[in-house]
C-alpha cells in the first residue's frame, strides 16, 4: 500500500486525487474487514503520507507600463462594461467576488472630479463557487475604496447606460461569473496587446503595488486592499517593487565620515549658560557620602 501511494505521487498527481485514491480504498478495505476477508486495514494510517500543504502561489503583478498598455487594449478593443471592469479591477484592487457584486448604491462620486469624496464601498462579496449568494467580504468588514478621476468617469458613463442595480452584471442581468469572461474576454485580451498571460485576480496586485511605488503608506494599502493585517500587504506586495531596494544598496557606496566645515562653530555665551544649567542640575546634592540615608544626603546638599 506505501508503494502505491509513492507511484501515484510519482506521476505529479495533485494531492486531492491521491487523497480521494486513498480514501476510496480505506473505505473498501474496511468494508472487507467487517465481512472478514481481512483480520485488518492495510490503508488505515496511511494518510500521512500524503502531502496535504497548498502550494504558494506568488502575486504577478504587472508593471506601470504592462497595464497601460492593457487598458488600451480594452478600451479599443471591448464594449464599455467589460472596458470598466478591467479598470475596475486595475484603479480599485477588489476582488472577483467584489466586483460581481458591486452596486450603483455603493458608488460615491462626489460633486466633481476635484471632490475628494469619491470613493467606493465594499459590503458584498458573491460566492459563486458554494452558495451563489451575496455574503460579506473576504475579512468579514466592509471598507472605502477611493476612487481615482479617470475610474469616476468612466463608471459615470457606465451608470447612464445601466439597467440594473449591479455595476456589471451578466447578459442576463446575474451577477457576472468572471471565470466566464476571463476565459472569453481576458485572456483573448492579453493575447491582442501582446502581454503574459495571468488570472484576472491578477489584476488586483498592480494596485497594490503601484499604490506602494507612488509613495502611498503601507496602512493606506492594507485599507485600500481590505487586508486583515500589514503584514499580509508587505508579505504580498513587498517583493513586486522591481528595484525599489536598490537606491538603498547603492548608498552603503557613500563616504561615511561628514565633511568638516571650514569655519568651525565657536561657543557663545548663551552656549555656556546651557552647559553650566546642566552642571548644576547633575551636581546639586555635591559630593555624596558612605551614608545611604537620604535625608541626611538631602541635608549635605544644604551646606
Amino acid at each position: 500500500m506505501k508503494r502505491f501511494i509513492a507511484d501515484l505521487r510519482a506521476r505529479d498527481l495533485a494531492k486531492n486525487t491521491i487523497r480521494l485514491a486513498v480514501t476510496t480504498l480505506r473505505a473498501t478495505l474496511a468494508a472487507a474487514v467487517e465481512d472478514r476477508f481481512l483480520s485488518h486495514n492495510p490503508v488505515q494510517g496511511l494518510g500521512r503520507f500524503v502531502k496535504s500543504e497548498k502550494v504558494q502561489r506568488e502575486a504577478t503583478s504587472l508593471r506601470a507600463v504592462e497595464a497601460e498598455t492593457l487598458l488600451n487594449a480594452a478600451k479599443q478593443n471591448l464594449s464599455l462594461r467589460d472596458y470598466a471592469l478591467i479598470l475596475t479591477a486595475l484603479r480599485a484592487g477588489l476582488r472577483q467576488g467584489e466586483l460581481a457584486a458591486l452596486e450603483w448604491g455603493d458608488l460615491h462620486s462626489g460633486q466633481s472630479e476635484d471632490d475628494p469624496e469619491r470613493y467606493i464601498v465594499v459590503q458584498r462579496h458573491y460566492d459563486r463557487r458554494w452558495s451563489r449568494k451575496m455574503l460579506t467580504p473576504k475579512n468579514r468588514k466592509s471598507r472605502r475604496v477611493d476612487m481615482s478621476r479617470n475610474l469616476r468617469q468612466v463608471l459615470l458613463e457606465l451608470r447612464n447606460t445601466a439597467s440594473s442595480d449591479l455595476v456589471f452584471p451578466s447578459d442576463a442581468g446575474t451577477p457576472m461569473e468572471m471565470n466566464n469572461f476571463s476565459q472569453r474576454v481576458f485572456q483573448p485580451l492579453l493575447k491582442t496587446a501582446g502581454l503574459r498571460k495571468i488570472r484576472f485576480h491578477d489584476l488586483r496586485h498592480p494596485f497594490g503595488s503601484l499604490l506602494i511605488q507612488t509613495g502611498a503608506s503601507l496602512a493606506y494599502v492594507r485599507d485600500q486592499m481590505g487586508h486583515s493585517s500589514i503584514q499580509v500587504t508587505v508579505d504580498i506586495y513587498g517583493h513586486l517593487i522591481p528595484g525599489a531596494n536598490i537606491s538603498f544598496v547603492d548608498k552603503l557606496d557613500a563616504p561615511t565620515s561628514p565633511r568638516e566645515s571650514a569655519i568651525q562653530p565657536q561657543r557663545g555665551p548663551a552656549s555656556d549658560f546651557q552647559e553650566f544649567q546642566q552642571l548644576l542640575k547633575n551636581e546639586w546634592l555635591g559630593r555624596r557620602d558612605s551614608n545611604p540615608d537620604t535625608q541626611i544626603q538631602s541635608l549635605q546638599s544644604y551646606r
